[in-house]
């Protein structure tokens, strides 16, 4: 074995992204050639995955598990749908889900340090087994959040979307479950920012009034009003904001004469109880993650360099 320059190293790390005490391993293992230096990263599984560590995973599977009154909301993503819809990475997320639910750690660090469920191996050194080796794609557990209580959960069209309510309630969990099951569904499909009212932000709705009264103004039919009518339009506007806004307060999709707390109260008294909705929790595979799109000449000029 050969001695290696720092600035060799520092070469190998930049064109792989692997760590600097493997680099120097693979450049002094093939005599500071560094193609075969790369390939010999690459049959390790380390380039592989560091490669690929960069690019946007934006597909993927949200997933749901309710184990007595411990429940976990999990995002895993990969590039492709491809990926995702792999029996490894299926039995990856649910390994996860069921490890958060053991384990409870506090957040995405601390999970990859545990030993998988069922398994003798870190979630971490899985991870890095299965994107390098395997998928060959980017794999990324991107948040989770688990639960104690009655819950509720419900996933949309395979994995795209996921929601996990908790309840306050005297009635049984299975029971309570169905109820729940259907707030789960009905903030998958409208996308609530708030679960009631109180959640708003004092600022959000001056800033909502802001925007009320400017557009007042550019009406010629409401500019010449009163202010005192126009502050009393304001609030009913406010309250139809809050109607569609706030979960609670949404009109019930199954049944929209009704809103969905008063689904809930109804739905709890028929069966000798009360509910009340005290979290909800949603998830929408890849949102906030940007794609990037590249070109097929660029991608072609890339692999030529």
């Amino acid at each position: 074995m050969g001695k290696v320059s720092v600035a060799e190293i520092k070469e190998l790390m930049k064109s792989t992204g692997v760590g600097m005490m493997d680099c120097k391993k693979a450049l002094e293992a093939n005599d500071g050639d560094m193609d075969k230096a790369i390939e010999f990263l690459r049959e390790k599984g380390l380039a592989t995955q560091a490669k690929k560590s960069g690019r946007a995973a934006a597909e993927g599977i949200v997933t749901a598990v309710v184990n007595g009154n411990v429940g976990v909301l999990l995002e895993v993503n990969t590039e492709t749908d491809f990926a995702a819809n792999t029996d490894d990475i299926k039995n990856f997320v649910s390994a996860v889900a069921n490890t958060i639910i053991e384990k409870n750690p506090t957040d995405v660090e601390a999970l990859k340090a545990e030993t998988i469920s069922g398994g003798t191996s870190t979630v971490g050194e899985v991870l890095t087994e299965l994107a390098g080796m395997k998928i060959r794609e980017n794999i990324v557990i991107r948040r989770f959040v688990r639960m104690e209580g009655v819950l509720a959960s419900y996933i949309h069209n395979g994995g795209s979307i996921g929601v996990m309510v908790k309840m306050d309630t005297e009635l049984p969990a299975d029971k309570a479950a169905v109820i729940g099951k259907d707030v789960a569904m009905q903030s998958a499909a409208l996308n609530a920012s708030y679960l009631v009212r109180e959640d708003v932000p004092a600022e959000v709705i001056e800033k909502e009034k802001e925007i009320m009264l400017a557009q007042m103004s550019e009406d010629p039919k409401m500019a010449s009003k009163p202010e005192k009518v126009k502050e009393g339009i304001v609030q009913g506007k406010i309250g139809k904001y809050y109607k569609e806004n706030c979960l609670l307060e949404q009109a019930f999709v199954k049944d929209d004469k009704v809103s969905v707390k008063g689904y809930v109260d109804a739905a709890a008294k028929e069966l000798g109880g009360t509910i009340v909705v005290t979290d909800v929790v949603r998830y929408e595979r890849g949102e906030g993650v940007e794609k990037k799109e590249d070109k097929l000449a660029d991608e072609v000029a890339k692999m030529i360099k």
